[in-house]
C-alpha cells in the first residue's frame, strides 16, 4: 500500500535540491487512520506512505486538534493580532513551532518560525501585512507645489528647465553618434 503524492515540486539553489511534496486528503486520512488504529509504528507508517516522519507527526497533531477539517485546503492572510496570539501562546506554554502550527491550524511550522524570527529581529511592526504589488504610478497632486511666482516656484521651474536642456543635449549627442555609425557602415 505505497501511496504516491499528488504533486512534487523541486527547487535547486546553489547545487542543493529542495523538494516539496503535496499529499492528497485521502493519503493523509489513510496514514492518520492507520496510526490511530495502533497496530503499526509511526516510522513504519511513514515508510508505508512515503512521507517524512515529522510530516506524519504534524498530520496526527493537526487531526487531534481539528479533526478532518484540519486537512481542508485554505488560504489565509493572517492579521498581526493573530500572529501575536500564536507567538504569545508559544511563549506562555513553551510549545514548539510544530505544536503551535497544529493548535492554530497553520499549514506550515515554518510560517510560525518566520513570525517569531521577524519579531526577534525587527520588532512587532514586522508582523503587520505589507502592500503587495507594484507601487502606484499616479502623479503627485499639485497641492504640495509652491504658489506660482514665488521664489521657490521659480527655483523649481529653473531646475526643471535645466533638466530638460540636459536631456535634449544628451538626445542630440546620441542622434549624432548614431548618424556617425551609419555613415561609417555605408562607407564599407
Amino acid at each position: 500500500m505505497n501511496c504516491t503524492p499528488i504533486v512534487r515540486h523541486s527547487l535547486t539553489i546553489g547545487g542543493a535540491v529542495f523538494s516539496m511534496t503535496k499529499y492528497s486528503f485521502e493519503t493523509k486520512l489513510e496514514a492518520v487512520t492507520t496510526y490511530l488504529e495502533g497496530t503499526e509504528s509511526i516510522i513504519h507508517i511513514a515508510q508505508l506512505y512515503n512521507v517524512n516522519r515529522s510530516v506524519l507527526q504534524r498530520w496526527i497533531a493537526t487531526f487531534r486538534e481539528h479533526g478532518w477539517a484540519g486537512f481542508q485546503k485554505t488560504y489565509t492572510s493572517y492579521s498581526a493580532e493573530f500572529k501575536m496570539d500564536v507567538l504569545n501562546y508559544m511563549n506562555e506554554t513553551g510549545v514548539s513551532t510544530e505544536e503551535a502550527s497544529a493548535v492554530y491550524n497553520i499549514p506550515s511550522p515554518g510560517t510560525v518560525w518566520k513570525w517569531r524570527h521577524l519579531v526577534e529581529t525587527q520588532g512587532i511592526d514586522a508582523l503587520k501585512p505589507k502592500k503587495k504589488g507594484r507601487p502606484s504610478m499616479k502623479k503627485e497632486s499639485r497641492n504640495n507645489q509652491p504658489a506660482e511666482g514665488t521664489e521657490e516656484a521659480l527655483r523649481a521651474e529653473n531646475e526643471r528647465l535645466r533638466m530638460e536642456i540636459a536631456y535634449l543635449k544628451k538626445l542630440q549627442a546620441l542622434i549624432q553618434e548614431k548618424e556617425k555609425l551609419r555613415h561609417k557602415t555605408k562607407r564599407r
